[in-house]
């Protein structure tokens, strides 16, 4: 039984999976940050650590152990018990227990574990697809310095404009007005003769309409069927994520990527990050979902993970 793939499937949605008799791992959100030296830009992610103390079981690891396993509560707990016995013999003879994406554990001298978090996965859901980038450093430019400067070596003298005879502007103003008026009575002539010659057609269009509907004489005897579409719409809270986009147009390409492999996929939306999310499928029930997630991370995508959401 591969532990750490439960462990890390109910990180994305918990903020402590216990493991009874060992310990429990737990999630803090962090929030998007920049470092000051490298000018590198972090998004927000989940830092992980371990609690030895934590140990009591909560149901949580072992019920969701019997869902996807298909196996009874107490089954499934009693291979949890086993898997913690197992490694806890290889800490005590100085070995280094690694858990797949979620981090490294080992005995101090004081017989305490310590835990080393992995940084490959960002457990938090809301930004996926965010990774870090380094940006250069912005160079601000004083530019009100260089313009004092530059004024006091070649001082600008302003002369007053001289204003030009303005006669001419009396006769153009005088040409308009004569101008705008006869366009006015012209434009109005027009329209009425316009709507006198609309209205004539009309009627006449009317008549000859009316005599074509008391001549035709409808007979219905063989109505056609009618047309029954079938369409297929995915519904259910589990999706299984194939990636999320920036840009609309690739998700739309990632879509149809997937269509063309025999995937139900499609875009459930946008995320609080702008992200336009795309999916496989969508699912019912965890356990269908679960089914299909480990298929596609052995077939086609390892990164691929399962996401609960409802949707509108």
């Amino acid at each position: 039984m591969q532990l750490e793939t439960y462990i890390s499937d109910l990180l994305y949605r918990y903020d402590c999976v216990t493991v009874p008799g060992f310990g429990a791992f737990l999630t803090n959100r962090v929030s998007a940050k920049i470092h000051e030296s490298t000018h590198t830009f972090y998004p927000p992610k989940k830092v992980l650590s371990f609690n030895e103390q934590l140990q009591n079981n909560d149901g949580l690891l072992a019920n969701y152990i019997a869902e996807v396993e298909k196996i009874p509560y107490n089954n499934a707990l009693n291979k949890v018990s086993k898997q913690v016995r197992s490694i806890k013999s290889y800490l005590i003879e100085g070995e280094t227990i690694q858990f797949e994406n979620i981090g490294d554990l080992i005995l101090n001298n004081d017989g305490k574990i310590v835990f080393e978090p992995s940084n490959h996965i960002n457990y938090l859901t809301d930004a996926f697809g965010l990774a870090h980038y380094s940006s250069e450093a912005i160079t601000r430019g004083v530019y009100k310095e260089k313009a004092e400067e530059l004024e006091a070596v070649a001082p600008i003298a302003l002369t007053p404009e001289k204003r030009s005879n303005t006669n001419w502007l009396k006769y153009a103003a005088a040409a308009v007005l004569v101008l705008g008026l006869s366009g006015y009575f012209g434009y109005n002539y027009y329209n009425n003769s316009i709507e006198n010659h609309n209205q004539i057609a009309q009627e006449e269009a009317n008549a000859q309409l009316d005599a074509k509907v008391q001549e035709a004489t409808f007979v219905i005897s063989n109505p056609l069927p009618a047309a029954t579409l079938s369409l297929e719409k995915q519904s259910g809270n589990y999706h299984i994520v194939a990636g999320a986009f920036r840009i609309e147009a690739n998700s739309v390409k990632k879509v149809n990527q997937l269509k063309a492999k025999g995937y139900k996929a499609r875009k459930i939306g946008v995320n609080r990050y702008g992200l336009h999310e795309v999916v496989y499928a969508s699912f019912e029930t965890r356990a269908e979902a679960q089914r299909a997630l480990r298929k596609i991370r052995r077939e086609h995508n390892r990164d691929a993970w399962l996401l609960i959401k409802k949707l509108d």
